[in-house]
């Protein structure tokens, strides 16, 4: 970068650092404005889009339908995925020109696969594919086939989608796999044996925060996989933003936290960063906030977890669980 108004980069990574340290100060509005003018970001409706086909998943509210927006705006060709027909139409219709739409249940594998031939079948490339459906629910609930929604929806469902459109994302490199996590994921280590939790152990916050710690995990393994392939795999998360499903899902928090909340913009800005800037394309397998790359562990209890063997067991069983 030139022109920095905040010095140079050592200057720039220390006052990151410190905005980081603090949960508040890096998760809310406060750090995404401070790094915005510490970093000098590049504006996101300076990237031309034209050309690009971006598929995102649960884009018809919140974080999804906002970086639909920008994509749209920047000449796009969005594919609007969402679970409700009359929602995801009218969604798309909203976005304007050169929005598409795609139903299905990502907690539903059938739905998954229908969905993914629809699109193999209406696109010959696939520039950008984004993980972002998914929701935190205070009851358990299963799919049809017996497996609990949160962990269907957010690991399952994903991992066969991207397994699916693969080969059309190779062919269409340099291509992106970006995944739309969250922070909560600190708080819950990896356990590939609970990290479905049964109706007896249930708690919403813990599924939707073990669920996010499988997604960084396999975002991990998938660069691995990719490698030479010119397709790049990132996971992010947003900080905390005042979403729909934040103000459904937590009520008191939201109350709490309030005018530090982001907005849907904010939140989704390094998302649509990742899938625009050429930044995105020089590693693979990073976790970001604002710009930067994270690491995927604050406390030493989840690092010791992350284990090469609990890893592979997750990746075992989500590929046995999708075939």
């Amino acid at each position: 970068m030139t022109n920095m108004p905040w010095g140079n980069q050592s200057f720039r990574d220390l006052a990151d650092r410190v905005i980081e340290a603090p949960v508040v100060s890096s998760f809310t509005s406060v750090g995404y404005a401070a790094r915005k003018r510490i970093d000098n970001w590049t504006e996101l409706d300076s990237y031309d889009l034209n050309g690009q086909v971006v598929v995102i998943t649960g884009a018809t509210s919140g974080l999804g339908k906002s970086a639909a927006k920008t994509f749209q705006r920047r000449g796009a060709t969005v594919v609007v995925w969402g679970r409700n027909p009359e929602k995801t139409e009218r969604v798309a219709r909203e976005l304007g020109p050169n929005v598409d739409h795609v139903v299905g249940d990502m907690s539903e594998l059938d739905d998954v696969r229908a969905g993914a031939q629809t699109l193999l079948d209406r696109y010959p490339t696939i520039d950008v594919l984004i993980h972002n459906a998914g929701a935190l629910s205070d009851k358990r609930r299963e799919n049809s086939a017996g497996v609990e929604v949160t962990f269907a929806s957010q690991v399952l469902g994903p991992f066969l989608l991207t397994n699916l459109l693969l080969d059309r994302l190779t062919e269409s490199a340099p291509a992106r796999i970006l995944t739309m996590s969250s922070g909560g994921m600190y708080s819950e280590a990896l356990k590939v044996k609970s990290v479905e939790m049964n109706e007896a152990t249930y708690n919403g916050t813990k599924a939707y925060a073990r669920a996010k710690r499988a997604q960084v995990t396999l975002n991990e393994m998938w660069a691995e996989r990719l490698d030479g392939t010119g397709v790049v795999s990132h996971a992010m998360h947003p900080g905390w933003a005042d979403t729909p499903g934040v103000e459904e899902a937590l009520p008191t928090f939201r109350k709490i936290v309030g005018p530090l909340l982001r907005t849907p913009e904010q939140g989704a800005d390094t998302l649509v960063w990742l899938a625009a800037d050429e930044e995105a394309l020089e590693s693979n397998g990073k976790f970001w906030l604002d710009r930067r790359q994270r690491s995927i562990h604050k406390t030493p209890a989840t690092k010791k977890a992350d284990t090469p063997e609990e890893r592979q067991k997750l990746w075992d069983r989500v590929k046995k669980q999708t075939q």
